[in-house]
């Protein structure tokens, strides 16, 4: 019998293998964020566990087909119940990932309609026990409150198949603010010169007229806040009074989705609200705002998680949000996208900021240095909006490119197939190129269009702040545009325009003001000397394919 002891104790001592879902990963603490010590272990923790879905690539070939003007799916969306039966995540997967909940004690969960994400509320010392590794911290950054992990989490290795990531455990709120540059050049306007942005003058640049506002029951759209980004209505009416005379427009928002801050408002969150509800003028418009000030979940995350769990949302969403797309997991990166791809089928068009650093810039080794891509303005299922400036500041002339306006290359997601002949036409057509170590020249390229993003006049706490500039403000202002042709298309008994990069390249720059002087920012060495990309005839990696001639591409998208 003694043979037979040796085999006994190695079965009963098998290791259980484990598996690091987002090895890749940043785990560093953010600038601005202070360590407040360890979480008691009683403390509690609300984490997101994404499960993995079904017939992902079949999303994609849908997304294509009812994005494609020449497909005849084209505009035949989807609605949240037909992407939910199809994403669905397996009976197998939804039992393994409830069994080891369910195991650690963690019972307090709240799924989505799509079932492919599960909220669960535990202590933190379940939290540490269900994800071997983590160490949950408090961090603090001025009123704001985190519960984080530094350390890497893993999970056992027979869940890992069934799990894109776990939320709430790593991610920071990326801070992207508004900035305003109030005379700080020292310039002055002259007599007879504008002194500002203000919705006149974007309607008079982009030839909107009084007549151009909502009329459609049907139709509404939607900004997002996060970390505490709140809006004031007294500002919003202030602004309206103030800058929005000659049209037809609202002062007040329809609907917040989340709960309203008493302190200050954002500039930010004001930006976003005035120049969306004043270009989409009449249109109803939704806030989604993060919910509490000790939130220790994901903000963004919280936010894809309710459009996965609201039948009905607006049909144009633009998000002033951006993280640098090297501090992200790519399993993180790449479930994000279906979210956004599940937004496409059912007609939802998603406007992203391109940033406000240029190209960006990482350091690789000493000496040595890259651009440094953005997400989501960098995903292949999103539209992404440069910003440019008057090329008088002060007065309604032709655009050039704004230094700020974000714009680059994934070094993550390939090229979709909708911008391969444009930016290669640039890549070719363009002799003063960064070198080709700073970039990827197969990843996604962004921005895909452009606004004005420089000198804008904004209400923030009952004061007037001029000079706010940044592609927050180009964002809104594109989505505007977007809702009124949807309005026209609804009156037509036309579907929305949903994910639009398909039909707007293939437009090939028509119906936009084509914006081909100036570069942006880069990096600071003696390789680019502060110079990242240059505009160029057609498309190019600082404002896209331009910015909105609104009668001309209402008429292009009318059918």
């Amino acid at each position: 019998m003694l043979p037979l002891v040796p085999v006994f104790v190695l079965f009963c001592c098998r290791p259980v293998w484990s598996a690091h879902l987002e090895h890749d990963q940043d785990t560093s603490i953010p600038e601005g964020w202070t360590h407040a010590g360890r979480v008691a272990s009683s403390d509690r923790v609300e984490l997101t566990f994404a499960l993995r879905q079904q017939n992902v690539d079949k999303l994609r070939g849908l997304l294509e087909s009812v994005s494609d003007p020449d497909s005849v799916q084209y505009g035949k969306f989807l609605t949240l119940e037909e992407v939910s039966s199809l994403v669905r995540p397996s009976e197998l997967t939804q039992k393994a990932v409830w069994g080891w909940l369910r195991s650690h004690g963690v019972t307090d969960c709240r799924t989505v309609l799509t079932d492919d994400f599960l909220q669960c509320d535990m202590t933190i010392q379940a939290a540490e026990s269900l994800l071997p590794g983590s160490r949950f911290f408090r961090y603090v950054r001025g009123q704001h409150a985190l519960v984080r992990s530094p350390a890497p989490y893993s999970v056992p290795d027979d869940l890992a198949q069934h799990l894109d990531f776990v939320g709430g455990v790593h991610r920071f709120p990326a801070k992207l603010e508004a900035v305003s540059r109030a005379w700080t050049n020292g310039q002055r306007p002259e007599a007879g010169f504008h002194l500002g942005v203000t919705p006149i003058i974007l309607r008079s640049r982009y030839n909107l007229t009084a007549s151009d506002v909502g009329c459609a029951e049907n139709n509404s759209q939607a900004v997002a806040q996060f970390l505490e980004q709140f809006y004031h209505p007294a500002d919003l009416a202030e602004f309206m009074a103030l800058f929005a005379g000659g049209f037809k427009h609202m002062s007040q928002v329809a609907r917040v989705v989340g709960t309203q801050g008493g302190g200050k408002a954002g500039l930010e969150a004001s930006l976003d609200v005035e120049y969306i509800m004043s270009t989409g003028a009449n249109i109803s418009t939704w806030v989604f705002t993060n919910p509490g000030r000790h939130e220790s979940q994901e903000p963004f995350l919280q936010w894809m998680l309710l459009l996965s769990n609201m039948s009905s949302v607006p049909w144009v969403h633009t998000i002033s949000y951006g993280d640098d797309e090297d501090s992200l997991a790519a399993s993180y990166m790449t479930r994000i996208n279906t979210e956004f791809m599940k937004a496409g089928v059912r007609g939802i068009s998603m406007l992203f900021a391109s940033g406000d650093s240029g190209a960006g810039c990482r350091q690789l080794s000493k000496g040595s240095n890259a651009f440094r891509p953005s997400f989501p303005a960098s995903s292949p299922y999103v539209t992404t909006v440069g910003g440019t400036s008057f090329k008088n500041p002060f007065k309604v002339t032709y655009e050039v490119t704004d230094y700020i306006s974000g714009g680059g290359f994934s070094n993550v997601f390939p090229m979709p197939d909708y911008q391969v002949n444009a930016v290669n036409a640039y890549l070719k057509a363009v002799q003063a190129l960064p070198p080709k170590t700073y970039f990827n020249t197969s990843g996604r390229a962004y921005p895909d269009i452009a606004a004005l993003s420089d000198n804008y006049w904004v209400v923030s706490n009952r004061v007037p702040i001029p000079w706010v500039s940044g592609t927050s403000a180009s964002t809104p202002v594109v989505g505007g545009m977007l809702s009124l042709i949807n309005d026209k298309r609804f009156l037509k008994g036309l579907p929305a325009l949903g994910f639009l990069n398909p039909r707007l390249y293939k437009l090939k720059g028509q119906a936009l003001f084509d914006v081909t002087e100036g570069c942006h920012l880069g990096c600071l060495d003696e390789q680019v000397e502060g110079k990242g990309f240059c505009a160029a005839p057609a498309w190019d990696p600082v404002t896209g394919w331009g910015t909105p001639n609104y009668p001309s591409l209402l008429a292009a998208l009318m059918d």
